[in-house]
C-alpha cells in the first residue's frame, strides 16, 4: 500500500511514481492553499459527518479536552473500523458539537477536522484525478461535496482555474 507524504494512504497501489507524485505534490499545494486561505467558519456542518477518525496521539488529548477519565472515553466514545483505525462513534453529530453549534474541544480536536474538507485524501485524490487527466472535471469529481457549506461554495468558485494551472505547471514538466 502506497502512502503519501507518510499519511495519505493510496489503496490499492503498491507504490508511487515519481511522476505521479509530482501530480500529487501539485494537488496538496492546492489543498493546503484553500485550507490556508479559507479558515474555518466554525458552521458545525462537518460535525455530521458519520466517519470521525482519530489518531492513536489524540486519544489521551481529546479524553482530557471533554474531561471524560480516558476509560469511560474509550468504552462510550471510541470504536475501531475493520482496517484498525480510532473512530469516534457518537456523530452525527459529533458527541463534542454543542448545542451553539460550536466544537466543545475546538482546541484540541482532532487532525481530520482540522483538515476537513481541504487536506483530507477524499478531496486531494479528487483534485490529483483531474490534474492527471485533462478529460477529467474537477467539478464532477467533486459533485459529492455538500452545496450548502460555506467551505465548499469557495471551493467549487475556484478550484476550475486552481486545476488549470496545475495542468500547465504539469504540460510544462513534459515538455522536451
Amino acid at each position: 500500500m502506497a502512502v503519501y507524504r507518510g499519511r495519505y494512504i493510496l489503496q490499492g497501489l503498491p507504490e508511487i511514481s515519481d511522476e505521479m507524485e509530482k501530480d500529487l505534490d501539485l494537488a496538496y499545494d492546492i489543498c493546503r492553499h484553500y485550507h490556508s486561505s479559507l479558515p474555518c467558519r466554525e458552521c458545525g456542518r462537518c460535525c455530521h459527518q458519520k466517519l470521525i477518525t482519530i489518531l492513536p496521539e489524540e486519544v489521551d488529548r481529546i479524553s482530557s479536552a471533554a474531561g471524560v477519565p480516558l476509560g469511560e472515553f474509550m468504552s462510550k466514545y471510541v470504536g475501531f473500523s475493520k482496517d484498525g483505525r480510532i473512530m469516534l462513534l457518537r456523530t452525527d453529530p459529533c458527541a463534542f458539537l454543542g448545542k451553539d453549534k460550536k466544537c466543545r474541544i475546538w482546541e484540541d480536536r482532532p487532525e481530520v477536522c482540522r483538515e476537513f474538507p481541504y487536506l483530507v485524501s477524499t478531496f486531494m485524490s479528487r483534485v490529483y484525478l483531474a490534474i492527471a487527466n485533462e478529460d477529467a472535471d474537477i467539478l464532477e469529481l467533486i459533485d459529492y461535496m455538500d452545496r450548502e457549506w460555506p467551505c465548499t461554495n469557495n471551493i467549487r468558485e475556484t478550484i476550475v482555474g486552481k486545476v488549470e494551472e496545475a495542468r500547465g505547471i504539469r504540460a510544462g514538466r513534459h515538455l522536451p
